[in-house]
């Protein structure tokens, strides 16, 4: 079945967010003499390339970052943070996410509490107030990037990435096939206003 322009264009958000953070925790971890593990092969902590980690009663988690003590690419380390990155485009979906992320880093961060983690989240897109409160409410600090944000950093780059749920789906793939044809090292600000008392900039 073939992959929709829609569902393209999410990964893609999401896929840049972790870009973003990227160089951010690396230059954070080097600084601080810390480990940073992230999607890719870790030969002797993990057989796969995701970022998988076992909660208190033995089930696995995939993560995007964690950011260890003690540790090396093929040690594991102590966790001193979870660090997730999610997008959504609209607020019916905004809860579902917020509780999909709670549900897969407490249990972690409790098998660990003796270690006190860092739990962060950065969020992309439309989220209510509710789902914002919601994760701070169990521990989370939150950076939050409004919808607005996301599209004056595409268009400052010539691209309207603007779209709602009557979007074709061949205005969507346009979109998709822009950005993924931008170079390399084009540079994207994701930066907003603040939304619902909450603003953030990566």
């Amino acid at each position: 079945m073939a992959e929709s322009p829609s569902h393209r264009f999410g990964q893609i958000i999401g896929e840049l967010l972790e870009e973003i953070l990227l160089p951010i925790l690396e230059n954070f971890c080097k600084e601080r003499d810390l480990y940073l593990d992230r999607h890719g092969d870790r030969v002797g902590v993990r057989s796969g390339r995701k970022v998988t980690w076992e909660d208190k009663d033995g089930n696995k988690h995939d993560l995007d970052f964690v950011i260890e003590k003690g540790a090396t690419a093929t040690l594991l380390g102590r966790p001193v943070a979870f660090i997730e990155s999610a997008w959504r485009r609209y607020t019916k979906h905004s809860r579902n996410k917020a509780q999909e992320i709670q549900g897969a880093v407490l249990p972690i961060a409790e098998k660990y509490q003796n270690d006190s983690p860092f739990l962060g989240v950065v969020l992309a897109g439309v989220f209510t107030q509710n789902s914002l409160d919601q994760l701070k409410s169990v521990g989370f600090r939150v950076v939050y990037i409004p919808y607005q944000g996301v599209m004056e950093s595409f268009a400052k780059i010539g691209i309207n990435a603007r779209f709602d749920e009557s979007t074709p789906d061949e205005d969507f793939a346009e979109c998709v096939r822009q950005i993924e044809a931008l170079p390399k090292k084009t540079a994207i600000r994701f930066q907003g206003p603040p939304a619902a008392g909450q603003q953030g900039a990566i």
